[in-house]
């Protein structure tokens, strides 16, 4: 662990009470004192290097002269030391170890006991009154190190070695980022960049930087359901914060307001993975969350994601119409920023002029212009779809309609020859034109520009170790399955192995009702029905719902039966 920073100590008494015991006179009192500013160190520390007075001597000058009680630390265990009481860089920088702490006061140990701007900053940072044990300085110098290397060596056991070739990076510069001498601290780098190496590795989405008043944890999102991975040292929080905000080009002095920010980890000379920074404020530090966004799940192609075949086929022959609005909804977590993607990647070619409003842009699509929505500046997604409109623009993505003017500005662009994607927060796909017919927008513009929706959800898939299960057929039937459907083949239940770490379920697989807006859905539209006027025509046409898309996965053998349940609605 790197010395803390230098900086210059604020006077003591100590130089004053050696000149009234006739120890020093004023004049070797002031050439010490000069000394020490200049070296940016401690009067305490000019005064023994002088070797006027040793260490020992001193030590005993101030336990009698400012009342305090003298200890020789040779005699104390470093691992017995309450630990994470203070920071490890206070505890540097100000040269002042904790020996104990009760319920309503604590003792520490400095050299120097009139430094009371030391005792100050832990009587700040603890909450409790501090009792000054005073200690030689050589003896408590090398307890310190003790603890930093004590410290360093616990978190470098979480590290390993494997991180060779592997480097963060500053995403504005494109290079490896430059390390911060206030918070440049190697382990917490390291330690960092295992995390995240992990979290890919694993399959994770999110990370989740957690701390709490007695342990700080680690948590990975992986196939939708949060994992505790690590619970390393309380004590670098603080620092494990800093570094990450440094890499995101977030302010690291601002702890009190959330703040938003991006990164990238190389893995390679070819491949690097970006990452969404997220920072709350909590009452016991700022808690953390970082999504990972990999381009390659844009790359996958559409038969990856789990349409059924005609799913598929309505689909492609959306998207490949002239104009019109393609609309892609769910809860949060439910896949559609890449099913977007993977749209817009079958659209990309020479010919076609693709631009994108997103909050903020998730995956990097090489040959589409891409735009970061920026509320605060007045770049919203009605703003930026008004300046697309004056780009020559084939096709059109916004992020999200969230109010009634981005709405009526994609549904006139889908009206004047343009293809528009975007994604709305509703429960089905029936429900989404009710959305905007209660945003605002005439039905007749509804019924002429929405062409398909897609309503969609993720469930985790079985890991190879599945094996069937025993379910009667009653249980089958009021899950939703057909009698014709029932017999001849048996559902998979969840086992669990080292693969997918006990949980029974490795990856995830799309759960979808892709419902094109036909005429009969257009007339119910102009005739203002109502959403269950709309889901009972779909259903009429032969449109699936999201529970009969998800039994189809279970009679595949994809996913489990209580899965399906948990995600669909009934």
């Amino acid at each position: 662990m790197p010395p803390a920073p230098a900086y210059t100590p604020p006077p003591t008494a100590l130089p004053r009470a050696l000149q009234h015991a006739g120890l020093l006179t004023e004049q070797q009192a002031e050439t010490l004192q000069r000394a020490a500013n200049s070296d940016r160190q401690p009067f305490i520390d000019a005064l023994i290097a002088s070797s006027q007075l040793d260490a020992k001597a001193v030590a005993r000058f101030c336990a009698t002269q400012f009342g305090c009680p003298l200890l020789d630390l040779s005699a104390v265990n470093p691992g017995a030391l309450p630990q994470k009481v203070i920071d490890d860089r206070l505890m540097q920088s100000h040269r002042i170890v904790v020996l104990a702490r009760r319920a309503t006061r604590i003792s520490v140990a400095l050299a120097d006991p009139s430094d009371t701007h030391a005792l100050d900053q832990v009587r700040f940072h603890t909450g409790l009154p501090v009792d000054p044990v005073v200690v030689a300085l050589p003896q408590l110098l090398d307890l310190i190190g003790k603890l930093a290397q004590s410290a360093e060596q616990n978190l470098s056991e979480l590290i390993g070695d494997d991180l060779d070739g592997i480097a963060l990076v500053d995403d504005a510069a494109g290079t490896p980022e430059a390390g911060n001498s206030d918070i440049d601290d190697a382990p917490v780098v390291r330690f960092l960049q295992k995390v995240l190496t992990d979290a890919i590795n694993m399959g994770a989405s999110d990370l989740h930087f957690e701390p709490f008043e007695k342990f700080y944890r680690i948590r990975f999102r992986i196939d939708g359901v949060l994992r505790e991975m690590a619970q390393p040292p309380l004590a670098i929080k603080d620092k494990l914060a800093s570094r990450i905000k440094v890499i995101s080009r977030l302010d690291i002095s601002e702890k009190r307001v959330p703040q938003d920010g991006r990164m990238k980890l190389s893995l390679s000379g070819t491949r690097s993975i970006d990452f969404r920074v997220s920072t709350l404020p909590t009452l016991f530090g700022e808690k953390i969350v970082m999504r990972i966004l990999d381009g390659s799940q844009a790359q996958m192609g559409i038969d990856a994601l789990g349409y059924e075949p005609e799913q598929k086929a309505l689909l492609l022959e959306a998207i490949q119409r002239p104009y019109g609005m393609v609309l892609v909804t769910g809860p949060t977590g439910s896949g559609k920023t890449v099913s977007l993607y993977t749209c817009l990647n079958i659209l990309n070619k020479p010919g076609i002029n693709i631009a994108t409003a997103e909050d903020p842009a998730e995956i990097n699509l090489p040959g589409v212009n891409q735009v970061n929505i920026n509320e605060r500046a007045g770049l919203t997604f009605a703003v930026a779809l008004r300046a697309f409109l004056r780009q020559d623009p084939d096709v059109l993505m916004v992020g999200e309609i969230r109010d009634l003017e981005t709405a009526d500005i994609a549904i006139k662009a889908a009206q004047t020859g343009h293809m528009v994607f975007s994604t709305l927060h509703t429960n089905d796909a029936p429900s989404t034109l009710m959305r905007l017919l209660n945003m605002g927008i005439a039905p007749v513009n509804i019924a002429s520009a929405v062409h398909l929706i897609t309503a969609q959800r993720l469930a985790r898939k079985l890991c190879s170790c599945k094996q069937p299960a025993d379910v009667s057929p009653d249980v089958l039937l009021s899950a939703g399955f057909a009698e014709p459907d029932i017999g001849g083949w048996a559902p998979y239940r969840a086992v669990g192995c080292e693969l997918c770490s006990g949980s029974g379920y490795k990856g995830r697989v799309g759960v979808y009702q892709v419902m094109p807006v036909s005429e009969a859905i257009e007339a119910i539209i102009l005739a203002q029905g109502t959403a269950m006027d709309i889901a009972a025509q779909a259903r009429r046409e032969g449109v699936k719902g999201l529970r009969e898309s998800g039994l189809s996965k279970v009679r595949q053998g994809l996913t489990s039966l209580e899965e399906i349940l948990g995600c669909t609605n009934t």
